[in-house]
Parts: C-alpha cells; structure tokens; sequence
C-alpha cells in the first residue's frame, strides 16, 4: 500500500473569556477521502508579562458543524436537540506553551470544527489603556495520512485480501447507492499462514465526533462472520478495515462480500409535480369537470398503480430548496404544505443542506396533523429527522437510529397534534424526514388508515431572532460563515431563552432612570458656571447633560429604551461631551487670558474631537487632554503665585471648601469608573460616577473676577423712578 502524508495549517488566534458563542474562536478543516489517519497538534502559548496567570484552555471538536458548547450551564431552547460536544482541556501554568496531540483513526472525510475558549468571563468592564490584558494565542495543525489506491469492495463479488501484519491493517471502501435499504457484509472465509488460528476484526464505518457509530465484527476461525446495516449512507464511500489480532509474523488472508437490498420509492415525477403546480395555480381548464390539477385515470392503471403501491418501500414528496439568505433556508412541498402519511411504507421528505455553508444555523422543522384527516383515533405519526440516510422503518422501538447515525424523533398524534424540532448547528450532508402511521395494535389495524401532516421546514441563523432580550450576529472565520446569539438584561442561553439571572421589568426602568436622572446632577455646574459668568463652560454642560441623558436612555439593554437619535451618534456626542467638559473645566480653572482660554477651547475641542473617531474607548483619549490642561493649569497658577509672591489661589477657604472637595470628588469618579464597574453593577455605579463628577465640577469652577458685578436681576426687573444722564453728544452744523 502506498500512503502520502499532507500538512494543514491556520493562522493562530488571539483566545477570549468566554460570555457568548462569540467568544469562542473557531477553526474549520477539511479532511479528504481515503484518510485513515488524522492527528491534530493543537499549540497554545501565553504571554510572558507579570499579569499572566495559569490558565485553561478548552478545545472542543465536531465532524460536519461546528461544536455546539455550553460552558455556562445555561439552558438551551425548547425543542432543541442537544449532545455534548467532545472537548478536551489544555493547562498553561509555568510553561509559556503546551503542545497537545489528538490522534483519530480512519475519520469521514469532510468538514471538522474546532473550537477553542478561555474560562467564563469574569465581568468586569475595563477601561483600554488602564492595564495590560495577557495575551493567550491558540493555533490547530492537522496532518493526515492517506492511501492511495485504496481497494474498492465492489457489490456482490467476493474480494480476497491479505492482512499483512497487525502493525498494518487491511483498507477497503464500498460505495453505498442511492435507496439502500440494507447493507450485507460478510467474511466469507479467513485463512492464517503458518497454520494458525485466524483472528481478525472488522471494523465498519468512520470516526465522527462527538459521537461515532462504528460497528465492529470480531471473527476467529474459519467461520463465516457476517454483519447487517440498515440504512446505511446514500452516495457516500464507506471504509472497512480489518485488523490482524493475531501474532506480527502470521499473514491472514481474508475473502469479503459486500451486498445492497434497494428500497424502490414510489413518487410521481417532477413533471407531473410541476405540471399539478401549474395548474393548480391558474385554475382548472375549460371542459374538465375535476378539480384541478387532479388526473383521471383508467381502471386498468388504476389496478396497476394499486399493485405497484404495494411493493413501493417508501413514499417521496418532491421538496424544493428555497435559499433566501445567508444561512436562510426555506423547503418548499410542490404538493402543497400537507403531506399524506400511511402506514404501509414511510412518507419521505429531502432536506438538502449539503452546500458547505448551512451548518451555522439552525434547523428547524415543524408537524401540525389535521384531526379531521386522521381515521382513526388512537394512531400516531411518528416522524424521524436523521442525516446521510433516512430512517425506512420509523417505529416505536428503534429510536430513529440510521447505520451510522441516531436521528431525532417526533410524534403527533390526537391528543397532541403539534411537534417541533430544532436541530443547532446540522452537520453538513443530505437530511431527510420520514413518517409513518403507527397503530397500538400494529399495522393490520390501520392498512388503509391515512394521516395528513402540514410540514414546515427552514434553515434560520439564529432561531427566533434570539429573541426579545438577544441580538443575533453573523459571525465569520475566513470565508466561512456561522450566527451567535448575543444576550442582555441578564438573559443567557443558546437562544436567550434562560431566564435564570434575567432582570425584571422594573430593575430595567430602575436602571434606565438611574442612568438617565443621575445626569441632572450637572445641573448645579451649570448654574455656577451661569453666576460666575462661564457662559461657554455652561454651554459645554448642557450639551453633555443632554447627549449623556439621551446615550444611556438608548444604550439599555432592554424593554425600557428610547433612542431619538442614531445609536452611533449618541454615543460619539456622549463621549465628545465628556471630555471637552473636563477640558475646559481646567482651563477655566488656570485663569489665562480671555483670549488665549477661547483659543485652546476650540483647538483642544478639535484634537479630542479627531482622537474619539480613531478610538473611542482608549484611556489616552481622555486622560491625554487632561494631563495636558493640567500642565497649563498648573503653570499659569506657578505665573500667578510667582508675580503676587504668594499662593496662588491665595485664600485659604478656596482651597478647604472648593478645591480638595472637587478634588477628592474627581479622584472617587475616577477609580469607581476605572476598577470598580462590571456588567452586573454598571447601572449604579456608572451613576454614581455620574453624581461625583457633575459635582466635582461645580466645586472646581473658579469664583468670577473681582471687577465683574454680580448678575443684577433685582434692578432689572423692579419698576422704580430713576434719575437718567443725558449721554447724548450736542452735534452744531457749521455753516
């Protein structure tokens, strides 16, 4: 045998802590045909800084979709299918990298996930610039190793094969057709060199994760082994390999059949489909007293059509995919959205989703039986969404469980006529539903028994929007595609569906209230700011009072939201204001020219308003502009004390009753909103900074200057006699 060895990689990826599917970075690969070796070498590495601790890494993998995770606990929807995923963990403690290796013999061939994530966030909000996060990097290889030239087990013709030794099993592959009802393997015979006894096993199928269904046949002797499938996978190769469990120098011949039993579906042609369509759209045609679309057959056809019904394995209902969007889907029944289920044979419904970009969604697949259409009372529907190959004999007892696969069940029946499924992430590859008639006593009882079953089906990126409390986003790794739910007001869950942390209605207006009022606060800065005759540094107050109001008021996470403008634009104006409120605080504070203040109002209103629009969230973009007035204030006071030979400001009630109360208000503000936030408090404590700093700056706001008189209100507006000078200039007109 001849076996070459390939080589994939992907680009490393920064690892996040996990609060969302977002967080989790994902790696997609593509496995080829013939492979019977797959080894991953998964490298994570961390940062060398003092805030890098020990941590862990978990990696989880997934054939066909990508791995449906749960790390929190949380709850998933109603109706959801959910398996664990197969995960594995990776310890970074005084090693900066750790080194991993996965090994998984003879894997499918296609599409293999990887998923790799820190532990759960710890909430808290974090200001850019304050600390330096540590920086954890994940990167996946895959090596495969393939035969070339593998040996094909043709249908119905015995193959004779030797196992060399155990150190090198024996590969065949079998191609499975279309309406394969029953797969036959048999070891027909099995001969050890050097007179031994002959041991082998037989290993059917390929390695899929999290759950594999290989099916093993231990054989010893010269006796015929034998091993059946049912439904195994249409149209896909299907790998064999047999082990030599004897001795390393014994050679085993071995002689292998493989036979199909075919399952003949009985549907009518998509001509007459499209041609019932048709007509059924523009109406019956003139001289045709049936209904339409309907065809009149004769009895001899009649007859004959009866007979072959009875031979048919299955029924297929001719389904058209309709694609509507990215990962959007909807399947379309040509025959209209009811569909007639017997008892004889399952009905059979095609739901393709083998594209390559389908499995980032969801699949979700709706039963409504029509009670009146339902012959007898006590019969059931029972239906089977299974992927590769569809389930022929839906029952009871078999669980809705292919060769290799183990579908998902549904049942309607009188007592309950709806039934929904939601199937998270399908893997990639031919999907069907199946359903059948099944009666308590068996199916002598309801022969000619019919149900009729409204399918509704459709692939969605997220199911129900994520709905009322989620966002859903279109998440992206290369050209591959994928939808995350993204939670709020303290839901959590694949789908936002658990409430358990969920905030009620009314702390969610308490939040909004607190958030939104708490910027009433700056009216008192604005009202000193009006009396001391800064009527720009009020004018600055007021239109972050505004904007501030307006951004948290849109910024809610829930029901109680109102957004009078562009969220973007509340937000930028939000922080515009915010920092051009300090700013010219402090240049108020530094008593400069009149002039020179206005000049430095603008060009520093500028500057900040140019390093919000490059980054709105870094440090350096508010503590920049005020280290730099700072600088201004504290030289122009150094100017001031300089040439009065004193102190500057020289009163010591300024300094005990204004400056170290605004001070210390300022410095409060600043480590509530740099250390203490998180998610779960962010509603108080950011309104607590709210508080402190509206406050601050009424403390901070210099007195006005001497020569100015107070705003004289009183005279202005009392009516009294007054004794006027005659200001006017005499004018003479020389002549």
């Amino acid at each position: 045998s001849l076996y070459v060895s390939e080589y994939f990689s992907q680009s490393a990826q920064k690892l996040s802590f996990y609060s969302w599917y977002g967080n989790a970075k994902l790696f997609h690969f593509h496995v080829p045909e013939d492979t019977v070796l797959l080894r991953w070498l998964l490298q994570a590495s961390r940062g060398k800084g003092p805030e890098c601790t020990n941590m862990e890494v978990t990696v989880h993998f997934r054939y066909g979709a990508p791995p449906v995770i749960n790390p929190l606990g949380t709850r998933f929807p109603a109706n959801a299918t959910v398996r664990p995923s197969y995960n594995i963990s990776m310890t970074l403690s005084s090693a900066v990298q750790n080194n991993t290796f996965v090994n998984i013999t003879t894997p499918a061939a296609g599409d293999w996930f990887i998923a790799a994530h820190l532990p759960e966030a710890a909430g808290r909000i974090e200001v850019k610039g304050f600390s330096t996060p540590c920086t954890y990097m994940f990167q996946p290889d895959m090596f495969v190793l393939r035969l070339i030239d593998m040996p094909v087990l043709e249908p119905g013709v015995a193959m004779t094969q030797t196992v060399v030794s155990p150190a090198k099993p024996l590969h065949v592959k079998v191609f499975v057709p279309k309406y394969t009802a029953t797969m036959w393997f048999e070891l027909r015979s099995c001969v050890a060199s050097e007179q031994k006894a002959c041991a082998v096993r037989v290993v059917l199928g390929s390695i899929t994760l999290p759950q594999s269904f290989q099916r093993i046949l231990t054989c010893t002797g010269n006796v015929k082994c034998s091993l059946g499938l049912d439904s195994p996978p249409w149209e896909k190769w299907l790998q064999i390999m047999v082990e030599n469990l004897g001795t390393a120098s014994a050679d085993v011949s071995v002689e292998m059949v493989a036979s199909f039993t075919a399952c003949k579906p009985g549907s009518t042609s998509s001509f007459l489909n499209f041609s019932s369509l048709n007509q059924s759209q523009t109406g019956p045609r003139p001289g045709n007293t049936g209904t339409a679309g309907s065809h009149a057959l004769p009895a001899g056809e009649a007859s004959r059509n009866a007979s072959d019904q009875r031979s048919f394995c299955l029924q297929s209902q001719p389904v058209v995919r309709e694609d509507l969007d990215v990962v959007s889907v909807r399947y379309r029944l040509l025959n209209g959205p009811s569909v007639p289920v017997y008892s004889v044979f399952p009905t059979l419904l095609f739901l393709g989703l083998n594209t390559g970009m389908d499995s980032g969604g969801s699949l979700v697949v709706n039963l409504l039986l029509n009670k009146t259409s339902l012959s007898l009372a006590n019969a059931t529907v029972l239906a089977c969404v299974s992927a590769a190959s569809p389930v022929l004999s839906p029952n009871a007892t078999q669980n809705c469980s292919t060769a290799f696969f183990q579908g998902y069940p549904l049942s309607v029946s009188a007592s309950s006529t709806e039934a929904m499924l939601i199937v998270l992430y399908p893997e990639t590859s031919d999907w069907f539903l199946s359903l059948q008639l099944i009666c308590p006593n068996g199916h002598g009882e309801c022969n000619n028994a019919e149900a009729k079953v409204t399918v509704v089906a459709y692939l969605t990126p997220c199911f129900n929007d994520c709905g009322l409390y989620g966002q859903c986003s279109l998440l992206r790794r290369h050209g591959y595609l994928y939808a995350g739910c993204s939670c709020k007001a303290g839901w959590s869950g694949w789908s936002c569906t658990d409430d358990t942390k969920a905030q009620s209605v009314s702390a969610q207006n308490l939040a909004t209230l607190l958030l939104t009022l708490s910027n009433l606060m700056f009216l008192p800065a604005i009202v000193v700011a009006v009396y001391h005759y800064c009527l720009v540094e009020a004018s600055v107050y007021t239109y972050t009072m505004f904007f501030s109001t307006f951004y948290h008021a849109c910024d809610q996470p829930g029901v109680a939201v109102l957004c009078i403008m562009d969220y973007d634009t509340l937000q930028y104006c939000d922080f515009l204001g915010s920092v051009v409120s300090i700013w010219v605080t402090i240049l108020c504070m530094s008593r400069v020219k009149k002039i020179l203040k206005y000049v430095l109002f603008l060009l520093g209103t500028l500057f900040i308003a140019m390093s919000l629009q490059l980054d709105r969230r870094g440090v350096w973009n508010m503590m920049g502009p005020c280290l730099f007035a700072l600088v201004i204030m504290i030289a122009a006071w150094v100017y001031h004390g300089v040439k009065r030979r004193r102190c500057y400001p020289s009163s010591w009630k300024r300094w005990v009753f204004y400056l170290l109360p605004g001070i210390t208000l300022a410095f409060i503000a600043i480590s509530v909103y740099a250390f203490m936030e998180t998610n779960e408090n962010y509603y108080y404590t950011h309104s607590i900074w709210h508080v402190l700093v509206a406050s601050s700056v009424a403390f901070l706001l210099p007195p006005r200057e001497k020569h100015k008189k107070p705003w004289a209100w009183s005279q202005k507006l009392t009516c009294r006699y007054q004794i006027c000078q005659n200001d006017r200039e005499e004018l003479y007109a020389v002549t």
